[in-house]
């Protein structure tokens, strides 16, 4: 197995959305071992703390119907910095933070890329598309829009101009099950691969996985895995504040991550809208680091049994 040397990234983002709570996502992902499971597979790991953004003159004014607007872009900017940064250095793990954060890191990720002249492709595992504009949204959640800001999409003048834009056909949604009309209708536009849980139910994780891997290593792209806590279902995943029922099972959760490991292609990764606030006794917590450890190799025989 490859050492890999991993980074770990605080991100305590909490202005995505007006729920709060997963700016304590960090430090709830330390507290139940991160950083330990990752040793435990043989990596190296080193943790550089959290990032803070950094306001800039020109940052755009907050404005009505949008949440925090002038917050989200300076984490933006900021993390497109830290991101494109730490891709020299090795497997950077964002621990969020809401999911507006990957606005930053995959725009980050995706300059690096372009400087090592490789494509970069995003796995996309969540409940939820992010495929809206801060035009289009409707409560004015920004962590509903990573998807399109990478992408190029219309409507983020307000946003730092994109070095890089992921091509749409790099993008692969696995697990979806809540999708607004203003999104289903971009997408259907777009050539963005979807595997909502319908799909899912009926041909099951490995299909459409493969098939998206095997895009990756043909190309010879990198791979950014960009992992939210509502891909999972919220019995067994109860700390997010945008549960859907009928998610992905603890075992399909693993399946994924086993195969991805199997890969060898992801580069990247972010962990996010971990509130820990809803948590039950950090059952979710220990559950995400958990998928992350067999990410970097953990097999199923090598399971952890955790007393609540």
């Amino acid at each position: 197995m490859e050492q890999k040397n991993c980074i770990l990234i605080g991100v305590p983002l909490d202005c995505g959305k007006a729920k709060k709570g997963c700016l304590m996502g960090p430090d709830a992902l330390r507290t139940v071992g991160i950083e330990q499971a990752i040793a435990d597979q043989g990596h190296r790991v080193v943790d550089l703390g959290d990032v803070a953004p950094k306001p800039h003159a020109d940052d755009p004014a907050d404005r009505d119907g949008v949440h925090k607007l002038a917050e989200n872009v300076a984490w933006t900017r900021a993390l497109a910095d830290v991101a494109k940064e730490q891709m020299t250095h090795g497997f950077p793990i964002f621990m969020g933070g809401d999911h507006a954060l990957s606005s930053g890191t995959v725009s980050g990720v995706a300059s690096f890329a372009a400087s090592v002249d490789r494509p970069l492709f995003v796995l996309w595992l969540d409940a939820h598309p992010d495929f809206h504009t801060p035009h289009s949204t409707s409560s004015g959640n920004l962590h509903g829009t990573p998807v399109a800001y990478v992408t190029g999409q219309a409507g983020f003048e307000d946003y730092p101009a994109l070095d890089v834009v992921v091509p749409p056909c790099n993008v692969a949604m696995i697990g979806l099950r809540s999708v607004d009309l203003a999104e289903k209708k971009a997408l259907q536009a777009l050539n963005i691969s979807v595997a909502d849980m319908r799909y899912i139910d009926e041909f099951g994780m490995k299909a459409p996985l493969k098939a998206f891997l095997d895009r990756v290593r043909d190309e010879n792209g990198l791979l950014h895995v960009s992992l939210d806590v509502d891909f999972l279902d919220p019995a067994i995943a109860p700390a997010v504040g945008t549960t859907v029922p009928g998610g992905a099972t603890e075992r399909e959760g693993h399946l994924v991550m086993e195969f991805l490991h199997d890969s060898g292609l992801v580069s990247s990764m972010d962990i996010v809208e971990l509130n820990p606030i809803l948590d039950d006794t950090g059952k979710t917590a220990r559950l995400m680091v958990d998928l992350l450890g067999s990410l970097l190799g953990r097999r199923i025989f090598d399971r952890t049994t955790w007393s609540f």
